[in-house]
């Protein structure tokens, strides 16, 4: 009599663990969407893109609440564009991705997908952006497919091999979502949106290149030409703090935003150029450049944040 018992417990357990297991890597699956999709860099990315669009606004004089589905649109389209962009990305680069701690574990890596599916996914979540942006205004569409063509062609199949000078061109690529967020409102661009991208242009080098500085025997390995692998830290150094000097030039100029903006702006970058003067007498680079590094990213969440909150 215990044997049939036996048996349909036996079957729950295997259908039990059957149904765990499926579980599992469909969690897995879309963990490894994301991670292709580079959803850090989506989401902050996103906090510039909305700036953009909440100022245009502003300063336009109409009220968001009439653009909701404008909103919507802009936030999924430019989100799919730079998902797009960096699915891309990880197509071009599983060849040297292995060779590189921080993307050994990608997908395009492990071969959790096959290059075909990364590529026609990448054209997918692409070409859907750009639909969801033609939405809003065709300004907004042609910002972000230059944007992306920056970023997949002239940045990822050619200068990030070949120059030094791959960080400029990814820099104009990664400026863009200010002008997609103001354009979606206000195609005619205001001098205001432009400031904003000179902002995110001007960031992006020392960011990028503290990151490179922290990684350069990985990017040595792979024989991808970042400035601290060519020219040395000491270069490399010199040009982060141009940068900085640059940034909080172009970020003091949007001083119409207010004394407080003004002020914070004015902290923030003296903050910064002296944390990059200091690392001439530093003795240990790496730690300097994680410095660095992380006093970017709240760089730049603090100034576009601070952006949208004084003219609340």
């Amino acid at each position: 009599m215990n044997k049939p018992d036996t048996a349909i417990e036996a079957a729950d357990v295997i259908e039990a663990e059957a149904n765990a297991s499926s579980t599992v890597v469909q969690q897995k699956s879309w963990k490894d969407y994301l991670t292709l999709a580079k959803t850090g860099i989506v989401t902050s990315n996103l906090i510039t893109t909305f700036a953009g669009l909440f100022l245009a606004a502003t300063y336009i004089g109409v009220s968001l609440s009439d653009y909701f589905l404008t909103i919507v649109w802009t936030m999924v389209g430019a989100a799919l564009v730079m998902a797009g962009g960096c699915t891309l990305n990880n197509y071009i680069d599983r060849d040297i991705d292995h060779l590189m701690e921080r993307t050994k574990d990608r997908p395009s890596v492990t071969g959790r997908f096959s290059g075909q599916h990364i590529l026609w996914m990448g054209f997918v979540q692409s070409a859907a952006g750009i639909f969801f942006l033609l939405l809003t205004t065709p300004v907004a569409a042609v910002i972000g497919f230059i944007g992306l063509f920056v970023y997949v062609v002239l940045y990822s199949m050619w200068t990030k091999r070949t120059t030094t000078l791959n960080t400029i061109v990814g820099s104009i690529s990664g400026a863009v979502p200010p002008l997609i967020g103001w354009s979606a409102i206000d195609g005619s661009l205001h001098s205001y949106a432009w400031l904003m991208f000179f902002i995110m242009f001007f960031w992006q080098p020392p960011h990028f290149l503290a990151l490179a500085m922290k990684r350069v025997e990985e990017y040595r390995r792979a024989g991808i030409p970042m400035l601290p692998v060519v020219a040395g830290f000491e270069m490399t150094k010199r040009q982060m703090v141009i940068y900085v000097v640059a940034l909080t030039i172009v970020s003091l100029m949007l001083y119409p935003f207010g004394i407080i903006y003004t002020t914070v702006a004015a902290i923030l970058g003296v903050g910064w150029l002296a944390l990059g003067i200091a690392g001439f007498k530093m003795k240990d680079d790496v730690k300097w450049a994680r410095l660095m590094f992380v006093y970017s990213l709240n760089y730049l969440t603090i100034l576009f944040v601070l952006m949208v909150v004084v003219h609340l």
